[in-house]
């Protein structure tokens, strides 16, 4: 009988460490028993900061048997897998944009002299399970500016990191200053660092059975989709300018790559959480000083049409970028569904939970959040619709959320109790 792998497995080679996705020949450290360690948990938490439309948003009924909005119609083929809520904010949490540094956090008044944040969701979680894994969280951004959804206990903004390819460098590139440089020359030129791992990758699949080998092969062209990505990403900032005799024109600014930002911040996050190198992830999607959104037929800026819903042509734009939106929340949730792991769904491990700091951004309220979790291994397929002029603090939410990871929290923030209606599977 062959010798078990360790859940830990990872591959190296110089410059260039790969961790492992779980495969049947790590089974006997999951095996089930008294001594048993239970099944990870992970958590996705993010935030859009410039919301959505209420009224593509939101169901007009509640319960199980609620008509798809719109907006959750992307979703349509995960519906079982997901909870949408209405009437759910964060009580005494105003400032409208300045919200959005309250949104895992739930401090009151960010506008206030003298505000200190506090700790937010994912790093309180953190103190609980982040020493299980190489990277205790993971703060992500897509857009400009330094904002973050992670503060620690003393209210401390963490960075979130926003260039793919350093999120890349610190998942799997390690080693000596030379042999990083070398393996980043090689993803420059268009070269995989999986070819770093030829050999070592050949003899693991003599090592292991048919289901692992299909499922390593998933994994590892998983990773070399991103390095593609990475690289068309880089090519045109080697290109030579051309010199041209036209005059300069007047300022055009280029669109922002939104979908496509956002697809490889998302392909990341997934990869982090399959090869369990972190079980916390933030990503904030920031969107109110983008210029642009690279989608055929927007024209204006993503703020600026937020405010101008009303008018038919903006909000046309405004409803195809938000749509746009939630078809990368749809793919991320497709992935994660598509990766086995001791035979469950990695989505049924992982709970993702979606979210904007904005109520309405129009009018820069902050409350009747736009609010939807999937995946966790909780019941889904409803509405669970609160009063949406009297929220329910969205910090209920969190405490069911951090029970499900196995943290001991009977409140945390606003939140006192767990969310009625969330139940388990």
């Amino acid at each position: 009988m062959s010798k078990a792998l360790p859940r830990r497995t990872v591959l190296r080679a110089a410059g260039a460490a790969l961790a492992l996705p779980f495969l049947d020949a790590m089974r006997p450290a999951f095996a089930r028993g008294p001594a048993a360690a239970p099944p990870p948990r992970r958590m996705v938490a993010i935030n859009v900061d410039l919301g959505f439309m209420p009224e593509e948003f939101f169901p007009d009924q509640a319960g199980r048997d609620y008509a798809l909005s719109p907006y959750l119609k992307t979703l349509e083929a995960h519906r079982e897998d997901f909870t949408v809520f209405s009437g759910l904010s964060h009580p005494e949490v105003d400032g409208g944009h300045q919200a959005d540094m309250c949104f895992l956090t739930g401090a009151p008044h960010p506008r206030s002299a003298g505000f200190r944040n506090t700790i937010s969701l994912d790093q309180y979680a953190a103190q609980f399970v982040g020493h299980h894994t190489r990277f205790p969280s993971l703060a992500l951004r897509v857009g400009p500016n330094n904002k973050s959804l992670s503060y620690t206990a003393d209210g401390v903004r963490i960075p979130a990191e926003v260039t793919p390819s350093k999120v890349y460098r610190q998942l799997f590139v390690n080693g000596s200053p030379r042999e990083v440089r070398a393996q980043l020359r090689r993803l420059r030129e268009g070269q995989s660092l999986m070819d770093s791992f030829g050999g070592e990758i050949d003899g693991l699949r003599k090592q292991v059975g048919g289901a692992d080998r299909d499922r390593l092969d998933q994994y590892l062209t998983a990773v070399r989709d991103v390095e593609r990505r990475l690289h068309a990403g880089e090519q045109w900032e080697a290109r030579p300018k051309p010199a041209v005799d036209a005059p300069v024109p007047k300022d055009d600014l280029d669109p922002t790559k939104l979908v496509t930002r956002t697809r490889t911040m998302y392909d990341l996050a997934r990869l982090a959480l399959e090869t369990d190198s972190t079980r916390l992830v933030t990503i904030f999607v920031s969107q109110q000083f983008n210029p642009k959104v690279d989608l055929p037929g927007v024209e204006l800026p993503h703020h600026a049409l937020t405010h101008q819903s009303q008018q038919k042509d903006s909000r046309a734009q405004l409803h195809a970028v938000e749509t746009a939106q939630m078809g990368e929340l749809a793919r991320l949730l497709a992935g994660l569904a598509g990766v086995e792991e001791g035979g469950d769904r990695l989505l049924d491990r992982t709970m993702v939970m979606q979210g904007s700091n904005l109520g309405h951004a129009n009018r820069h309220t902050t409350t009747n959040l736009p609010i939807l979790l999937a995946g966790g291994g909780f019941r889904h397929g409803a509405h669970l619709a609160f009063d949406r002029e009297k929220n329910r603090p969205l910090a209920d939410l969190y405490v069911s959320m951090l029970q499900r990871l196995g943290v001991e929290a009977d409140r945390f923030s606003s939140g006192t109790t767990t969310l009625p209606g969330l139940e388990m599977a």
